[in-house]
């Protein structure tokens, strides 16, 4: 019989637009603290010192060097801890948690940490025959390798979904993070880096929607309805249940991992959800809180109706989501799980209570866990 893996600890860096509040911070400088945090909280939960057996990360951009292990080494967990890090780019820092996951329920042992970061202001430049590239390709030759802003606005197009409906889809976000920060909602799962204590908000969103340009010329995507690249870390303890002893957090009930159409990537997430609410047994009026990954505004409704979710429901991204706080690419799926951690655990929801964390995936695909509370 497999062991149950639960989350009984989860941390994040606030989260910076690139080249702004974190823009001096190294990868590992991001990763560590949040790792230490994490498994000092672990241990409080606990009851006892929580020793690792390996570090699980999400990373995207670089700088290479396998980041995870660098990042423990960083975070001063002694040089038996190994590392191992995941990209599957958007979705990495998810990956990366249920990768930690899965190596608990098979059995294999001990604490793991897993997350994510991403430190998109020292990511390396690359090249090609001297020629520099924002990113690898994401499919072979002759397939449809659409940058992500032509692909939320292709997806806009296609689902029918225009800028009015993309904007207050945006300015809801932005409300909803600007209401937790000012009630404090967010605070506890923050790590103070570089002398960042607060995500990088924008607080002039409202005054500017109407007024922004579309990115793609006849399109109808935004700087407003589009994500800031960031910077930001993220990390969560995962332990087998029987080493809980009881603590609070969140047991993995089911997970899945899919592909879709590599020319409409941004829709990866609803099948994903489907499938692990599918594999948990459960259905959506069962789910309490859903953290879905908001790259672009017109993605993250187009997931929503595939779903079958309103555009404004409560319990989905309820203290803002991914186009208020930013998307630091391979933390933001763990990101993620912190926030269900705040919003269930930290929040004392009982045990029982459901949440989904998901995210979609540049080249079509899709990534989404079903947590449940524990106490």
């Amino acid at each position: 019989m497999p062991c149950e893996a639960v989350v009984v600890a989860a941390r994040r860096t606030p989260i910076a637009t690139r080249s702004r509040g974190l823009a001096s911070a190294r990868l590992e400088d991001l990763a560590a603290p949040v790792i230490r945090a994490a498994l000092t909280d672990a241990a409080t939960a606990v009851g006892r010192a929580v020793r690792p057996v390996d570090v699980v990360l999400g990373n995207c951009m670089g700088p290479g060097g396998n980041p995870a292990r660098v990042s423990a080494l960083a975070a001063g967990l002694g040089v038996e801890v190994p590392g191992a890090t995941v990209d599957r780019q958007c979705g990495s820092g998810l990956a990366a948690v249920l990768d930690a996951c899965a190596a608990v329920r098979a059995g294999d042992g001990g604490a793991r940490v897993a997350g994510g970061a991403e430190s998109a202001s020292t990511a390396p430049v690359r090249s090609v025959d001297g020629v520099p590239y924002s990113r690898a390709p994401f499919v072979p030759v002759g397939w449809p390798d659409p940058d992500m802003l032509q692909a939320a606005d292709d997806l806009a197009r296609a689902r029918g979904i225009g800028r009015e409906r993309q904007e207050a889809h945006a300015l809801r976000s932005h409300r909803r993070a600007r209401a937790a920060r000012e009630a404090g909602r967010l605070a506890g799962e923050i790590v103070p880096v570089a002398g960042l204590d607060a995500d990088d908000v924008n607080g002039r969103v409202e005054a500017v929607l109407p007024r922004l340009a579309p990115l793609i010329l006849g399109g109808t995507v935004t700087a407003g309805t589009a994500t800031r690249i960031s910077d930001g870390a993220a990390a969560v303890v995962v332990v087998p249940r029987e080493d809980a002893d009881g603590a609070p957090g969140l047991l993995l009930r089911g997970q899945a991992i899919v592909g879709c159409d590599p020319r409409l990537p941004g829709i990866g997430a609803a099948p994903a959800v489907i499938a692990a609410l599918g594999n948990a047994g459960a259905d959506l009026s069962r789910i309490a809180a859903f953290e879905i990954v908001e790259a672009f505004a017109a993605q993250s409704l187009a997931v929503l109706e595939r779903i079958g979710l309103a555009d404004d429901d409560p319990r989905v991204c309820a203290d803002g989501g991914a186009l208020a706080l930013g998307h630091p690419w391979g933390a933001s799926g763990a990101v993620s799980v912190v926030r269900l951690f705040s919003r269930l655990v930290r929040g004392g929801a009982p045990a029982g209570t459901l949440g989904v964390a998901a995210a979609s995936v540049g080249g079509g695909m899709g990534v989404a866990v079903v947590l449940e509370v524990v106490r």
